[in-house]
């Protein structure tokens, strides 16, 4: 589903990826792990194509991510890949149901199916009861679980997860961890997930290790 080729990123003289190789399959888990400034947080967010690579491709499908306008890449961002980051980023004036919809309007869809869809993950994620909370009135388990229903509201390809329970406490970690598996179950969905959690990254169908800017296991 998602294949990248020779993805070098590089910021002045300054080189963070060094030529990385990946492919991605529909309903797969993968956990990326490595030392801080291995280039792990660079690679998802060019894989997000929320940066661009200096050089090299990124393909989704058949989608060659490069080749899109600003436009049509937020478009194509927005319908196909979901984010889910180690601070939630919930907006704090809107309810939990709100928050969860926010992705489903931008891609103009009605307020009646958002929201039906919006509370289908709500209630999947054991959140029937929050939906007129606002973030100050959740748990940080429930913010971050609200955040996770948010990037799966428009059916995304992909979810692509930063740290996601690095700012949970234990209990509330392994709960995410295993929900990331349902979902995989549930909805087919595939996880990229950077972590330096061991026990989440070896839960993964594939584990990578990055070190100086490649992959090297």
């Amino acid at each position: 589903m998602i294949t990248a080729r020779n993805i070098t990123k590089s910021y002045g003289d300054l080189q963070i990826l060094k030529g990385v190789d990946l492919t991605i399959s529909q309903g797969e888990v993968v956990s990326i792990v490595g030392a801080s400034g291995a280039g792990k947080t660079t690679l998802l967010q060019i894989l997000g194509t929320l940066e661009p690579s200096s050089t090299g491709s990124l393909l989704y499908n058949d989608t060659v991510v490069s080749q899109l306008s600003d436009s049509k890449l937020a478009e194509f961002r927005n319908k196909n890949i979901g984010f889910v980051f180690q601070f939630h980023h919930l907006l704090p004036e809107f309810t939990a149901l709100e928050n969860v919809c926010i992705p489903a309007y931008i891609a103009k869809r009605s307020m009646k199916d958002a929201e039906q869809d919006a509370k289908t993950y709500l209630d999947f994620l054991g959140l029937s009861h929050r939906y007129d909370h606002k973030p100050n009135q959740l748990s940080g388990g429930e913010q971050q679980r609200v955040a996770v229903a948010r990037a799966l509201i428009n059916q995304p390809n992909v979810v692509l997860a930063d740290e996601p329970s690095g700012n949970l406490d234990s209990h509330s970690a392994q709960e995410l961890h295993e929900l990331f598996f349902r979902l995989c179950d549930e909805f087919n969905q595939s996880f990229v997930i950077v972590t330096h959690n061991n026990e989440l990254a070896d839960m993964a169908d594939r584990k990578l290790e990055m070190k100086d800017g490649v992959i090297v296991s």
